[in-house]
Formats: C-alpha cells, sequence, structure tokens
C-alpha cells in the first residue's frame, strides 16, 4: 500500500499544481493589471521599487473581493502542493528502506543486504528516484515562496508562484506518464539487483540533495524572473526579494560540487579532483550562471541597473540547470555520474526545456521594451566591475558549455571526437586568472565612479604580495625537481595577492559594527582564493609513482618511503577485499603510519572497485590505490603525494560559508528594514 499511497500523493500534487496554475491565470486575467492593458500605471510604479501595488492585506479597490479570494487561494494550494511531493518522496524512501521487490524501482536498484543507509539514499540513486527528489524539491521551493515571501507585490507574487506550478507540472507529467518510480512488477522477485558499488558511499546520502536544491533552487530564480516580466515589476523591490533565493541556491550549488568533487576523488581511484566529465560540467554551468546573476542582482537591488542583464541571467541560469538534467538523463553521454536511460525520455526532457526556456525567452522579447533601463554608470566603477566578472563568468560558461556539447552534436552527423581535460584547461584556465584580476579589484572600487589612481592606490599591497609571491617561486622553481607550468605558477602568484585583496574591504573598519554580509563577502572571496591555490598547487607540485611492488621494497614519492608488507582478506557488510598493508615514514625521523587500500569484490551487482587510502597532514594527502596482482608476487601499486590539495575543499566549504553569512546578514537587515517601516 505505501507505493499506491506514493503515487496518490504524486497524481494529488500534480491536481495541486493544475490547480495553482489555472487560479494564477484566472487571477492574473481578473486583475486590473497591465496583463489586460489595464493600470499600467501601476505596474511601472512598482518597477521603479516603490511597491505600490497593494499587498494582500489591502485590498484594491479596483480589484473586487473575488479577484483578491482567486490570488489567496494560490498561496495553500502551492503549500498542499509541497507537502504532498514530500509525502510521495517519503513513500518511495520507505519501499526501498522495506525493500519491497514488488516495486521494480527497488528490484533494479537495491538489494536486501545493502547497510540501511544505501537503501536509504539509493532511493535518489537511479532515474526515477533523482527525478521524485526533483519534484519535490521543486515542490518545496514553491511551498516556501508562498510562507516566506511577502515582499512582493501580491500579483507578482502570484505570477512567481503560477511560474513555479507550470515548471513542475511539466515535470509531473514526466514522472507519471514515463518514469513511474511507484510501479509494480509482478510476480516479485526473492531479491534486486542492488545499487552500483560506486554510489555505495555516504557521499550518496549528501551530494545530490544538495546540488538539487542548488540546482531546483534556480527555479525560483526563474519563476521571479517570469513573475516580474508578466506583471511588468522588474525593479530593486524584485532585486531584494529574489536575491535571498539566489544566494540559498548558490550555496547549495557550491556545497553540492565541492562535495562531489571529494566524493570523486576518494571514491573513484584515480587521484583527481574534477575531470571535466560532461556531468560535472552539467553542475558547473549553473553554479557559473547562479555567480553572475548573484552579483548583477546585487547591483540591481543596490543601484537599480543591469534590469534586462539580471532577467536574461535568471533565465540563462535555470536554462543550465534544465541542461544539465538533460544530458545525466537523456542516455546521450556515457559517464559515472549519469542516470543512462533510453533516448525517449531524453526526448521528453528537451521537450520541456524547449517549451520553458523558449517560452522564457520569447517572454523576455515581448517584455523588454518596458523593462527601464535602469540608472547608468561609470566604466571605472564597482559596477562596471561587476558587469567585467559577468562577462568573463559567461565567457567561460560559453567554452565549458560549447565543449561539452560539441562531441554531442558532432556524433549526431557521424563524427566521433571527445573534447577532454587538455582543452578545457587550456581554454578556461586564461580566463579564469582574468577572472580572479577583477575579483581581486572589484571590491575595493567605489560605487557609481572611481579613479584610476586612487584605485591603484588601494590595489598596492595586493599587487605588492602577488609579485612577491611571483619572485619566491621563481626562486623556489629554480630548484625544484620539475618546472612549474605557466598556469599553475600565475595561479598561486595570483591566489595569494587575491587573498590579500579579499581581507582589504576590512581594513580601516570598525570589525564589530561590519555588517555581517560584508564579512560574507570578504570570506567568500578569500575561499577563492584558497581554492585556487590548492588548484595551481596540485598541478605544479603533485607528484606521482606508478610501480609493481614487492612485499618489504620500499618506494620513495615526495618526501615519503612507502613499503608493502602484505595483501590480506578483508571483509565488509556486502562486500569482500583484497586489502594491501602499507607502512609509511616521512624521512629519517618520522613516525610510521599504515594506509590500508582496497581491492573490492560485490555479488549484487558483480563488480570490483578500488578503495584508496588517503593519509591527511596539514601540507596535503598521501594518495594509495592498490591494482592487481601481476602475478610474479609484485602488486600494482599507484601512489601520489599532494601537496596543499585539501587547499581546494576547505577554499570550496570558505566560499560557502561566506554565500550563508551574506544570506543572513541580508536577511536581518531586511527584517530590521520592515521593522522599522511598521512602527514608523
Amino acid at each position: 500500500m505505501i507505493a499506491e499511497a506514493g503515487l496518490a500523493a504524486l497524481w494529488f500534487a500534480a491536481a495541486m499544481a493544475l490547480m495553482q496554475l489555472l487560479l494564477t491565470v484566472i487571477g492574473l486575467r481578473s486583475s486590473p493589471s497591465p496583463l489586460r492593458g489595464e493600470g499600467r500605471g501601476e505596474g511601472h510604479a512598482a518597477g521603479d521599487g516603490l511597491g505600490e501595488t497593494p499587498p494582500l492585506s489591502q485590498p484594491s479597490p479596483q480589484g473586487g473581493e473575488g479577484y483578491w479570494a482567486i490570488l489567496a487561494a494560490v498561496r495553500p494550494v502551492a503549500i498542499v502542493g509541497g507537502v504532498l511531493t514530500c509525502v510521495a518522496f517519503a513513500c518511495l524512501i520507505a519501499v526501498f528502506l522495506r525493500s519491497d521487490m514488488s516495486v521494480l524501482l527497488v528490484v533494479e536498484n537495491s538489494h536486501s543486504a545493502k547497510p540501511w543507509l544505501y537503501k536509504f539514499a539509493g532511493a535518489w540513486g537511479n532515474h526515477e528516484g533523482s527525478m521524485l527528489l526533483w519534484v519535490t524539491v521543486l515542490g518545496i521551493a514553491g511551498a516556501a515562496i508562498a510562507v516566506l515571501e511577502h515582499r512582493l507585490p501580491e500579483r507578482t507574487l502570484v505570477a512567481t508562484l503560477g511560474a513555479q506550478a507550470a515548471i513542475a507540472l511539466g515535470f509531473f507529467a514526466f514522472l507519471l506518464i514515463a518514469s513511474n518510480p511507484f510501479a509494480r512488477i509482478d510476480p516479485a522477485p526473492l531479491d534486486g539487483a542492488g545499487l552500483n558499488p560506486l554510489l555505495q558511499d555516504p557521499g550518496l546520502a549528501f551530494h545530490p540533495p544538495t546540488l538539487y536544491f542548488g540546482y531546483v533552487g534556480l527555479s525560483v530564480a526563474f519563476s521571479f524572473a517570469v513573475g516580474a516580466l508578466l506583471t511588468r515589476d522588474v525593479g530593486p523591490a524584485f532585486a531584494r526579494a529574489m536575491r535571498p533565493w539566489v544566494l540559498g541556491a548558490w550555496i547549495f550549488l557550491t556545497i553540492g560540487i565541492t562535495a562531489g568533487s571529494y566524493w570523486a576523488y576518494y571514491e573513484l581511484g584515480w587521484g583527481g579532483w574534477w575531470f571535466w566529465d560532461p556531468v560535472e560540467n552539467a553542475s558547473l554551468m549553473p553554479w557559473l550562471a547562479a555567480t553572475a546573476l548573484l552579483h548583477s542582482v546585487t547591483v540591481l537591488a543596490t543601484r537599480d541597473g543591469l534590469r534586462a542583464w539580471t532577467v536574461m541571467l535568471a533565465v540563462v541560469a535555470f536554462s543550465m540547470s534544465m541542461i544539465g538534467t538533460f544530458l545525466v538523463r537523456s542516455g546521450i553521454l556515457t559517464s559515472v555520474h549519469a542516470f543512462a536511460v533510453d533516448p525517449e525520455r531524453g526526448s521528453f526532457i528537451l521537450a520541456l526545456l524547449a517549451v520553458y526556456i523558449g517560452g522564457a525567452l520569447l517572454l523576455f522579447a515581448l517584455r523588454i521594451g518596458t523593462v527601464k533601463a535602469g540608472n547608468t554608470f561609470e566604466l571605472l566603477s564597482r559596477e562596471g566591475g561587476l558587469v567585467l566578472n559577468n562577462l568573463l563568468l559567461s565567457v567561460i560558461l560559453g567554452v565549458v558549455l560549447i565543449g561539452t556539447l560539441y562531441p554531442i552534436v558532432a556524433a549526431g552527423f557521424g563524427v566521433q571526437l571527445s573534447v577532454g581535460k587538455p582543452f578545457f584547461d587550456k581554454a578556461v584556465g586564461p580566463v579564469a586568472l582574468l577572472l580572479t584580476v577583477a575579483l581581486a579589484a572589484g571590491p575595493l572600487i567605489r560605487w557609481r565612479r572611481d579613479d584610476w589612481d586612487a584605485l591603484l592606490g588601494r590595489m598596492i599591497a595586493p599587487i605588492a604580495v602577488t609579485l612577491f609571491a611571483g619572485v619566491a617561486l621563481v626562486v623556489f622553481a629554480a630548484d625544484a625537481a620539475h618546472p612549474i607550468g605557466v598556469l599553475p605558477f600565475a595561479g598561486l602568484a595570483l591566489a595569494a595577492g587575491l587573498a590579500v585583496a579579499s581581507v582589504a574591504p576590512l581594513w580601516k573598519r570598525d570589525l564589530r559594527r561590519t555588517p555581517l554580509f560584508t564579512w560574507g563577502m570578504v570570506v567568500a572571496h578569500l575561499g577563492v582564493a584558497v581554492s585556487l591555490a590548492g588548484m595551481a598547487s596540485d598541478s605544479a607540485f603533485t607528484q606521482e609513482r606508478l610501480v609493481a611492488a614487492r612485499i618489504g621494497a620500499p618506494i620513495e614519492v615526495g618526501p615519503f618511503r612507502v613499503t608493502l608488507d602484505g595483501i590480506a582478506p578483508a571483509i565488509g557488510p556486502n562486500w569482500s577485499a583484497l586489502e594491501g598493508h602499507l607502512t609509511v615514514t616521512r624521512g629519517e625521523e618520522g613516525r610510521p603510519f599504515v594506509l590500508r587500500p582496497q581491492q573490492r569484490f560485490f555479488a549484487n551487482p558483480p563488480t570490483t572497485t578500488s578503495e584508496a587510502a588517503i593519509a591527511t597532514r596539514i601540507d596535503g594527502q598521501l594518495y594509495a590505490v592498490l591494482g592487481k596482482d601481476n602475478g610474479d608476487g609484485r602488486w600494482q601499486l599507484r601512489l601520489w603525494w599532494k601537496p596543499f590539495v585539501t587547499l581546494i575543499w576547505l577554499g570550496g566549504a570558505l566560499i560557502a560559508i561566506g554565500g550563508a553569512l551574506s544570506l543572513i546578514g541580508r536577511v536581518r537587515r531586511e527584517r530590521r528594514s520592515a521593522l522599522r517601516e511598521a512602527y514608523a
């Protein structure tokens, strides 16, 4: 009955989304709004950020009780729809935890011998379950808007909820028609096929949900943009309302990408942290667009500039999420991350992509004439710096998008080719370094206009530190065993300068009175510098040894001496393994420690995986992977010494923490402003 209850909840949630959309259409058509060519003055006034459209609690004399009653019904319908999708998702988790082998999805993706954590997380470790998670996050986002959003004029809010319902309807249709997660199988088999062993990791419990909250959270920005275009309400008030939602989605995306990078690093056993895999790119592209949007919406909220650009970026950011969803679920690419399914279901998602994004772009084209230009600014200004930031982010986004889609398009014409890491490193690296320079200078430029000499004065310290770091690297490289490449060299030097520039906005300030969102900006930018230093260090200083190791023979890698003492069997909850026992010492006086890399064997499904053993030290990580037996008493052993590689993920965590501080600071400031207005 649990599966039937989940399916029923899904149908009812779809019905709620349909009702939400219909109420929105009826309410907006019956309103004295610009949609019908009436009350244009009202819409433009709201677009000026004055918020003159009356809230629900203050019915407009033009609207009438029926109009306001319809609009009032949209909020509770959105909340009920969100609750029902959560119920459906809870039912899916329940059938996985119970190992209900009468449900086809459980049979194909689970096994009764799996640990409970992987049964739980395995609910979304497949195509249908992940799509239900997608829709659940969409429902939660819609309900959250209905409950929390009180800054938008009511008509714009309802239009936003209507857009959110329209998105949800398409995905409900996709689930109920093409990807039913609750389909039964008769007769039920005794047990299931199991879960891909590469996914049997605690990372599965955290990485997809955080990534999906980011992915789907961008649908809120998209819906805000559509709602504002429908009501011609693009202005600072709209931007201030949208900014926390964009920031929230961006934080989740940052956490998801950072966690996913480390998961791939330690689980796949290849020693790298980013492969430019198409599915990795599918998560990076929305993050790039969201980062640009986050800066653009700040300009609109605080300086009333970049109105059209902000709306366009909101559409682009969600478009990247949709493209990522299509890439992962269309079956047109091969990846350990992809849920390769039949092309028909991929076509369904492609049709949704065309409808949503094409419709939004058409609406943007039709309404662009009504979106005011906003305030202008000098080229050398904080706004100009943010525009440069956006342009560079857009260039990187374009390169990644083209590099990801080009092999797919070429395959459509019968040409097989691949675009891999060398291309992306060479194409993205120089632009990313320019972006680093813009990132360092941006917070030090004044709003509206600035002076080149004054800016240079504020940039002296970051420039001096960059030059000092460059000279130090040249001296160090003279004694290094391997030359440092140009990009890693520039990355390390610029990371040092960016770190100084990031904290510069705190100079001469009373730190106790510094706004929390300023701290957030500082921490986030510092996180970029830390991550950049980690990436450059990994590229510049990593040492690798691939050897056929004999028992007892020492191997040198970096500052470590590694000795293979022996191979022994090991057993886990649903796997067996051959485990290497490595004794490691650092230098002559180093205290020895042990690493235990494994070759694991899973019976369901039959798979062999390499489980890396990693020793973390303050200056880097020693990474060991056990290979096969050569048959002559030697074992394949791959060792890496990766100086300061952990800075990559430490920087990612700082970026997310900075985003969280900014979000808290913005929300607190707006609450205080609302209270002051209420008591005024």
